[in-house]
């Protein structure tokens, strides 16, 4: 494994170490969060990759949209089920995602 491989490795074990020590959940009950966190992380990466490759690929009549994403292979991620815009809401605040 490459290293930035073990450095995510080992900043999720230090994660999930310290939602072991410092809270009452049960792994059952974070580890869904996790890795839908750790998933939308991915497909954010993902579009945003397609999103530059597609950039500019529009016209005047047509615009870039959810299909031309698919055809990449690409979940299409609206701006607010964005990895990106989720992570500079206030805490306690409830996103409202479409996908």
């Amino acid at each position: 494994m490459n290293q930035n491989g073990n450095n995510i490795e080992s900043r999720l074990w230090e994660a999930a170490d310290e939602l072991r020590a410092n809270s009452e959940l049960t792994s059952n009950e974070y580890s869904v969060p996790v890795l839908g966190l750790v998933f939308l992380r991915y497909a954010d990466h993902k579009f945003l990759a397609a999103a530059k490759e597609l950039e500019g690929a529009g016209s005047g009549r047509r615009t870039i949209g959810p299909a031309d994403y698919q055809a990449k292979g690409v979940l299409y991620l609206p701006e607010a089920s964005r990895f990106s815009s989720l992570i500079q809401l206030p805490e306690g605040t409830s996103p409202r995602m479409t996908i």
